[in-house]
């Protein structure tokens, strides 16, 4: 209507931080611009192999318009393991320290006091890549035996995260505009609301991330599947 696309008054306008659900909380601009790039960089490690990054197949036959690449537990739908069985049988790369570190400092900025991160241990990252056609479905993050919080990341082009309830796909609903550099971290009571993207906004990513195009995005997880 007005001639402009989301994301092209980013920065203009101040993004404060919002409690989107219980237990839910968005944080804007959380990651500066150097440790996206190098995050940027370490995911392209990640996607060379020794699993590459991939279209996950589902069981149905349907194919996944984001790519993925993991470290720590390989997921395939709807389990985890150390092997990637259903793309070359290789073990997918080490989980390192510096990230759950990460993990650990990203519930304390959005938790405070009341963050668990005493006894946080993520073991896993999925790491999607969006390109400007991709999206992804309502869903729950249900393979995990352990109920600890979800840490989200976002690189890139901005996209619209739809953030659900614990009971069906449906309404009611947030829909939040996750930019480069927020964080986005669900646990508690929303542990196990359904949330999907679908919504990419292209050309809104800054080159400077290390991301001229698309929307990588960072999950870190504690899966409870012991060694």
């Amino acid at each position: 209507m007005y001639g402009w696309a989301v994301g092209d008054m980013a920065g203009l306008f101040p993004r404060p931080r919002a409690v989107v659900a219980p237990g839910a909380v968005h944080v804007p601009e959380w990651l500066p611009v150097e440790r996206q790039r190098a995050l940027v960089e370490v995911c392209r490690e990640w996607a060379r192999g020794p699993v590459p990054l991939r279209h996950t197949v589902l069981p149905g036959g349907g194919v996944m318009s984001v790519q993925t690449v993991c470290v720590g537990w390989h997921w395939q739908p709807y389990r985890y393991s150390r092997t990637a069985d259903d793309v070359n049988g290789a073990r997918v790369a080490d989980f390192p320290d510096w990230l759950a570190e990460l993990g650990r400092a990203a519930l304390v900025e959005a938790y405070g006091e009341e963050s668990p991160v005493g006894t946080y241990a993520p073991d896993t990252a999925l790491i999607n890549f969006y390109d400007g056609a991709a999206r992804m479905g309502m869903h729950q993050d249900k393979e995990e035996r352990s109920g600890a919080p979800v840490v989200s990341l976002s690189i890139g082009d901005t996209c619209v995260f739809r953030f659900g309830n614990t009971e069906n796909r449906g309404r009611p609903y947030t829909d939040v505009e996750l930019a480069s550099g927020d964080l986005f971290v669900f646990g508690g009571e929303s542990r196990f609301a359904f949330h999907g993207v679908p919504k990419v906004c292209p050309g809104t990513a800054d080159p400077a991330t290390g991301m001229s195009r698309g929307r990588l995005n960072l999950t870190l997880r504690e899966t409870g599947w012991g060694v």
